[in-house]
């Protein structure tokens, strides 16, 4: 039977270097309560190599919470967000957690002439806070697709090369005196460099936090990277950007190949972004301080960088407040992160985790959480608009 979608219309008053409210149709691509899950969170989308947009979330069986039996659900469309497919599992840990999803696609990688998808991802044993205490395990793995998420291959674990747990008695090799006990990927999409140096690299932006929770939890998180050269075969860690209080990030890529990580900030009296700045793809992190263009209510964010009108822009989605989950916002840098003038509202409402990809013709797409018991939805919005230009 055809599902219809819960639609949203919302209309739009915008202007260049003003803030404005958004426009087109949204639609909910995740609904909480439907297809056996309570709750669906933590949006990633990309767009493959043939066009379409795959949408991926945490499907949560039990609540909302973080931890417990989670899958990671993906849904497929091919007319630009229009319409979605039925939702498909791709990773589970049986009653136990899989999430943050991190999608990206190997566009490079001569045995697969049309692409090659990533989908990275963490597992866990236990609730954080139990995590910190020492219980239970975080890992890390990938699992890949060669026909464009229709099929995916069987998972393989990276964690020692993307982490540095302390958990001898789960696996031997879990033996790094840094004793990183919470480890958590992006959330939302992963990127590959595509100029400079280090082209071909797949890069992951990530963050941990090192030992028991005692304190001022900020001071014991960090945000850190992964990345692999050689298209999946071997990952290695890069730097740490030694600013406590580091936690979930995006990257991009900029103009001249450098990598800039946008990253959440816990720290409880300055509720705004860190910007951290590599220019050699995050082996070491040249610069990073906290950007007071940029206000957050300490959640996450996204960030992709495109090509318009024959400019470089870098757009930046999270909630533009530093209160609560509300007010969800691009905003645009011309200059590669230093600064980030252009703001445009999304959604003026409650709104939280967000993605965003290329979507149609010189448009983004934004997949993002709508309120507390809603959802995750989907719109479309044409760089033009964002612009003013």
């Amino acid at each position: 039977m055809r599902k219809f979608y819960f639609l949203i219309t919302v209309f739009i008053f915008c202007q260049y270097d003003h803030h404005c409210i958004a426009q087109s149709p949204v639609k909910f691509v995740f609904r909480n309560g439907e297809d056996h899950y309570d709750c669906y969170r933590i949006p990633a989308i990309i767009k493959t190599p043939n066009g379409e947009l795959l949408a991926f979330a945490e499907g949560r069986k039990k609540g909302c919470n973080d931890f417990g039996d989670i899958d990671i659900v993906m849904k497929k469309s091919r007319d630009d967000g229009k319409t979605w497919s039925p939702l498909q599992l791709v990773a589970d840990n049986k009653l136990l957690k899989a999430g943050n999803p991190a999608p990206v696609v190997d566009l490079m990688d001569p045995r697969f002439p049309a692409g090659r998808i990533f989908l990275l991802y963490n597992t866990a044993t236990t609730s954080e806070r139990e995590a910190r205490k020492g219980n239970g395990v975080r890992e890390v793995w990938y699992i890949t697709s060669t026909d464009n998420g229709k099929t995916w291959s069987h998972p393989v674990n990276i964690t020692t090369s993307g982490h540095k747990p302390r958990t001898r008695d789960y696996n031997p090799a879990y033996n790094f005196p840094e004793d990183w006990r919470t480890n958590a990927l992006t959330p939302g999409h992963a990127l590959q460099l595509l100029h400079g140096r280090n082209k071909g690299r797949i890069f992951v932006a990530a963050n941990h936090a090192v030992g028991a929770l005692e304190g001022n939890d900020a001071e014991t998180n960090k945000a850190h990277c992964f990345y692999s050269d050689d298209h999946g075969m071997t990952w290695q860690l890069g730097a740490t950007v030694e600013m406590p209080g580091g936690n979930e990030s995006t990257a991009a890529e900029l103009s001249d190949g450098s990598v800039l990580q946008n990253i959440r900030y816990k720290h409880p009296n300055d509720k705004y972004r860190v910007l951290a700045f590599s220019k050699s793809g995050g082996e070491k992190w040249d610069t990073a301080y906290v950007s007071r263009e940029l206000p957050d209510p300490v959640c996450e964010g996204s960030m992709i960088s495109v090509r318009y009108k024959r400019k470089h822009l870098l757009l930046f989605c999270n909630p533009a407040s530093q209160t609560k989950r509300e007010r969800l916002t691009i905003h645009v840098s011309p200059d590669d992160g230093l600064s980030w003038k252009t703001k445009w509202l999304v959604d003026a409402g409650d709104a939280a985790y967000s993605d965003i990809a290329p979507a149609g013709k010189s448009e983004i797409g934004i997949l993002y959480e709508k309120g507390s018991d809603g959802g995750i939805i989907y719109t479309r919005v044409p760089l033009k608009t964002i612009t003013g230009k």
